[in-house]
């Protein structure tokens, strides 16, 4: 990126609707490099798995969990060092251009609150039935995981096809993550873009219900 040709919000959508996403060397990197891996990684929303332990945190209303409260507490949280990784992607034009996305409806975040301290979060992009994970993180242990969970349950609700997590990490493999090629990706890209869903589908400011998460992850096409 350029100060004379820069990364606008739609130029940022068009290149997810294509297939392409961007990424930072560092935080202190001033531009955006554009990624599209051969194999991509997604997690089929009707083949997510739930652990146990999971499912009992779910249950257990330790937690409150919201969307859409705070992006810039999120993002921020997202972008901090973790253990010994000193370095992060997420840099200034990021912050800014997906907070231009969050302000005009295209991103949202699932926080995850014990009192008043946000203990977990993540954040992504949407686009029709396609929803673009783009980073969790945790202050408090398998907090990141309720969040994704509770986004599933919610993109399921909602009517999404598509949940692209760009790459495959152990961490998302036990939720059922796989790689699938480049063709196939953009193949059930093009097709999830062109549907409508709802990510606004149960309120932003109420913690759904065991009930309501558990019977949505189970619900099949």
């Amino acid at each position: 990126m350029s100060e004379e040709f820069p990364v606008t919000p739609d130029i940022l959508l068009r290149a997810y609707a294509a297939g392409v996403f961007p990424m930072a060397e560092s935080a202190d990197d001033p531009g955006l490099h554009w990624i599209e891996p051969k194999q991509r990684g997604i997690i089929p929303l009707d083949g997510f798995h739930l652990p146990a332990k999971l499912e009992k945190l779910v249950r257990r209303h330790d937690y409150t969990i919201e969307a859409d409260r705070d992006f810039d507490a999120v993002i921020a949280a997202c972008a901090a060092p973790r253990g010994t990784e000193r370095e992060t992607w997420i840099n200034g034009p990021i912050r800014r251009l997906y907070r231009e996305l969050f302000a005009n409806g295209f991103c949202h975040t699932i926080e995850v609150r014990r009192g008043d301290a946000l203990v977990g979060g993540l954040y992504g992009v949407s686009i029709g039935a396609a929803f673009f994970g783009e980073s969790m993180f945790h202050r408090e242990r398998d907090c990141s995981k309720l969040a994704l969970v509770h986004l599933v349950a919610r993109l399921k609700a909602g009517g999404y096809r598509l949940l692209d997590t760009q790459f495959v990490t152990d961490h998302l493999r036990q939720f059922g993550a796989i790689e699938i090629p480049r063709a196939r990706y953009r193949q059930l890209l093009e097709q999830a873009i062109r549907q409508p869903a709802d990510f606004a589908i149960w309120p932003k400011d109420e913690t759904p219900s065991a009930e309501r998460v558990l019977a949505s992850l189970a619900a099949r096409e």
